[in-house]
């Protein structure tokens, strides 16, 4: 009987035990992974240390254990051990390793019989139990993760990976399936059938003429579920506003020689995000996130902003991190890396992380209004169409003045319509005065 103890695990102390990979009754073979430790830093999975059978399991999932706390005990299997052991593997001078019986001891005439040993090939692991009396899948943390990103139950997934285990790409699979074929008991269905929404039907196109299958690209594919739980989650409203932008844009062209001697082009995109600053300040409930609990409002006291990249693949969102700390210059600079960065595939994930609100700018495509998706857990996504010029009264004439139309997706759960119309006003002033951005 060989006890299995915790090993060397650096610096950490008291790891809490996340998942149990293995059974009382199960054969194990040497570096199989036993369970998973989650730390503040990182998960690790303890190997076994040879080959054998679990006898006793000594721990729990929740509970925390150190370096050389006993959390199994196995029956060695000498027998495994023997098989892996050639001829080839006796050493010099004609020592045998242990328990081998050295094939020079046997006749040359004589065949050498090798025994037939009879692997045990254990069955399929099943979910271990859950807390809540339900099954607890076979995933490690960076799948469940993976999981609840795109809004999956690994509950519903059958792991295709060892023992049952579910991989990434089962998720992928499970998401695809549930996005194609919705069923009543589909979590990515439900919302929708809560509120009688009936599942598109599968449609055979080719019966009316040619068509082409094209399978959407991995963006697409992640975004799509991301983008269907804000839409069913989130109460949109759209207010749509113009900002008049004839003086601001008259200074942003005066820029344009310094800019190319400092290397870089400045568009308005970097006077929305300081205006957005400017008006996020005097309006948090608008940089804010809803609890879970839907409950409690999430205030946040830094000013990251998220800028919709159009690439080959797909949207993708990165944020520019304190926007407030940064000249008209420096998020010139930085748009550009992140803009490139993106397109060239290059992005990385903290880089689409923590955006407090976010920008769909439409301006070098055209349109003159549209309704974007509210990013969640962002409260709000400001849309920005293509400005033209426009004749405006101004109390005893028509004049040319260049106007930028502006849409703001709101939830209104948070956001009430007129906090929403004084949020763009506030936005629309900095814009007809570039002066206001530096207050």
């Amino acid at each position: 009987m060989a006890e299995i103890k915790v090993p060397d695990i650096g610096d950490f102390d008291a790891v809490e035990v996340i998942e149990i990979l293995a059974r009382v009754g199960d054969v194990v073979c040497a570096e199989d992974p036993l369970l998973t430790l989650e730390s503040d830093k990182a998960t690790m999975e303890i190997p076994a240390p040879g080959n054998g059978t679990i006898t006793e399991i000594k721990i729990a999932v929740g509970e925390n254990v150190s370096e050389g706390m006993v959390i199994m005990r196995m029956d060695a299997d000498r027998t495994a051990e023997a098989e892996a052991v050639s001829p080839e593997g006796i050493e010099p001078g004609g020592k045998s390793p242990p328990g081998i019986a050295s094939a020079v001891d046997q006749s040359a005439s004589e065949p050498i019989v090798q025994p037939v040993i009879q692997k045990h090939i254990p069955p399929t692991l099943p979910a271990y139990p859950a807390e809540s009396g339900g099954l607890l899948a076979h995933a490690s943390p960076g799948v469940r993760r993976f999981a609840r990103e795109l809004g999956a139950d690994v509950n519903q997934i059958k792991g295709t990976g060892r023992k049952a285990r579910i991989v990434k790409q089962d998720v992928v699979d499970w998401v695809k399936q549930q996005l194609s074929a919705p069923s009543p008991a589909s979590p990515l269905h439900r919302a929708s059938a809560g509120f009688g929404i009936p599942p598109v039907p599968d449609i055979d196109f080719s019966q009316f003429g040619e068509i082409e299958k094209r399978t959407l690209s991995r963006i697409k594919k992640l975004s799509g579920p991301h983008l269907q739980r804000a839409w069913l989650n989130i109460p949109h409203v759209t207010h749509h506003d113009e900002a008049d932008i004839t003086e601001l844009e008259t200074f942003r062209k005066s820029l344009k020689q310094e800019a190319e001697n400092a290397g870089i082009r400045i568009t308005l995109l970097s006077f929305v995000m300081k205006a957005l600053v400017g008006a996020l300040k005097k309006y948090p409930d608008v940089n804010a996130s809803l609890a879970a609990n839907g409950e409690t409002l999430i205030l946040k006291k830094y000013y990251h902003i998220g800028i919709a990249v159009d690439t080959v693949n797909g949207l993708v969102v990165p944020v520019i991190r304190d926007v407030d700390r940064k000249s008209i210059f420096d998020l010139a600079r930085e748009m550009a890396d992140i803009s490139t960065r993106s397109r060239d595939g290059k992005i990385t994930p903290d880089d689409l992380k923590g955006g407090c609100i976010s920008i769909s700018s439409l301006g070098g495509i055209g349109g003159t209004a549209f309704t974007p998706i509210v990013n969640a857990p962002e409260v709000a996504i400001l849309g920005v169409s293509r400005s033209k010029m426009t004749p405006v009264w101004n109390g005893q004439s028509f004049v040319p003045r260049l106007m930028l139309p502006l849409d703001l997706s709101y939830d209104h759960r948070v956001i009430d319509g007129a906090q929403a119309a004084r949020f763009v006003a506030c936005l629309t002033r900095s814009f007809e005065d570039v002066r206001r951005l530096s207050l």
